[in-house]
């Protein structure tokens, strides 16, 4: 399958090159040219599926026609060594736990399904993967900017591969103890990055050195963002799940889903489900104070400004770079996208009494992120539906916050006290691209 660039001013790419190079040459994401719709029968027999023979049909539809079945196969079921299941909230409302991974945070599957479908090219020998100069530094080099989770799920999905190294850039400050013990204590082949400035400083660095042309004859760079294709993508199949785990209840027949939304990586993936046949009725998408999508649904004009610090850090995105494929995905036409998709907004205030709430009620613990979406949920669920929201990563990743809130004391699950035994390894850095380019430069 070939890929196009949604500012649609770069070549048509191979998979290889839209997963090797991350961003198109004009600087924009790639889009498949053709998104597959699945059969009836996939979708009449989804319920006896397990979670790993979904992820493989879905995945044969996007990456089929460029990776051999049998490897496919092995990245999918190699991802996906752990469930995710859907767990009743309230009568009419179920979150879908994300943070079953190595991380405990919903990018594992995108991080570690990235990383296996990298080295397979890599083995492959493929034609874009090899096309270093001689004057490169050698293997791939993939950059990372990191509001909190993305980082720790990519570091350890490509925690020791082979030929690949990894750059997590993160702002100084502002993610949560444990979030930064998890990629600033690995070591190896994982580089942290501690920028002083926020998520945007960090994702703009990542941008600016894929088009910069003297560091790209340097080194071969990729990103491991939302905006990588094969780090999306996947994130497709917990929706597919989801429905799955509710049909066989008898409640998929009026679902909503609600995803807390940040740079809109994971919604855009179950959009792209959608596209696919995904039977969703309608989609919520939560932010917390960073509105920029939730104003665009009420006024068709995106305006994006600089990212608001907030509970639900790993959500503080001022640009999410993913409007672009919405956008793309819909024709630009805002009525089409306000018709599939309505918006929510919360303040930290708001989350925290969300949080309390819902622990009061049903005894559930949600993390800041998990609230908005719960939120949501409560607010504009109709009669007859059923509601998913996603709970993308462990409370005990933001347990400072989260016993603050609910005056509790979170146990944090073994492998995070792993991470935390760690020693930190950073390299501080400022905003400024120039001083960026140089320390990639002597690396």
């Amino acid at each position: 399958m070939k890929y196009y660039s949604t500012n649609k001013k770069a070549p048509v790419a191979t998979l290889e090159k839209a997963v090797v190079k991350g961003l198109a040459e004009d600087r924009g994401l790639y889009m498949p040219e053709n998104i597959k719709a699945l059969p009836k029968e996939f979708f009449d027999n989804i319920d006896k599926m397990s979670f790993q023979e979904i992820a493989y049909t879905v995945a044969d539809a996007f990456f089929g026609e460029d990776v051999d079945a049998e490897s496919l196969k092995h990245i999918v079921y190699d991802t996906l060594q752990f469930d995710c299941p859907i767990v009743p909230v309230t009568e009419n409302i179920y979150t879908l736990e994300l943070f079953h991974g190595p991380t405990l945070a919903f990018k594992d599957v995108g991080a570690r399904f990235m990383a296996r479908l990298l080295q397979y090219f890599l083995k492959k020998g493929g034609e874009y993967v090899s096309s270093a100069s001689a004057s490169a530094k050698a293997g791939v080099n993939v950059l990372v900017a990191t509001s909190g989770d993305t980082g720790s799920a990519v570091a350890n999905g490509f925690l020791g591969v082979d030929g690949i190294h990894v750059y997590v850039l993160y702002p100084k400050g502002k993610v949560s103890p444990i979030q930064e013990c998890q990629f600033t204590t690995l070591g190896k082949n994982i580089t942290a990055v501690e920028v002083d400035g926020v998520f945007d400083d960090c994702q703009a660095l990542v941008k600016s050195a894929f088009m910069d042309a003297e560091l790209n004859a340097h080194m071969k760079l990729t990103s491991a963002n939302s905006i990588n294709v094969a780090r999306f993508l996947p994130q497709a199949f917990y929706y597919f799940n989801a429905y799955a785990r509710l049909k066989a209840l008898g409640k998929a027949d009026q679902m909503v889903v609600c995803v807390p939304s940040g740079n809109f990586g994971n919604i855009c993936a179950a959009l792209f489900g959608h596209r696919m046949g995904l039977p969703v009725k309608r989609f919520i998408a939560a932010n917390n104070a960073n509105d920029i999508f939730f104003k665009y649904l009420q006024t068709g004009k995106y305006e994006p400004k600089a990212s608001l610090v907030t509970l639900a850090n790993a959500m503080d995105v001022g640009d999410p770079s993913n409007f672009a494929r919405i956008y793309d995905l819909y024709e630009g036409k805002h009525e089409t996208i306000t018709s599939l998709i309505s918006g929510a907004t919360y303040k930290d205030e708001q989350i925290a009494a969300t949080m309390k709430q819902c622990f009061k009620e049903t005894g559930y613990i949600l993390d800041p992120h998990g609230a908005c979406g719960y939120q949501a949920l409560k607010e504009q669920l109709l009669d007859g539906e059923v509601g998913v929201f996603c709970e993308t990563a462990h409370p005990a990743k933001f347990k400072e916050k989260v016993d603050a809130i609910l005056g509790s004391d979170i146990e944090i699950p073994a492998r995070l006290q792993e991470f935390m035994k760690g020693t930190k390894q950073s390299v501080s850095m400022t905003k400024d691209f120039e001083s960026f380019k140089a320390f990639l430069m002597n690396e």
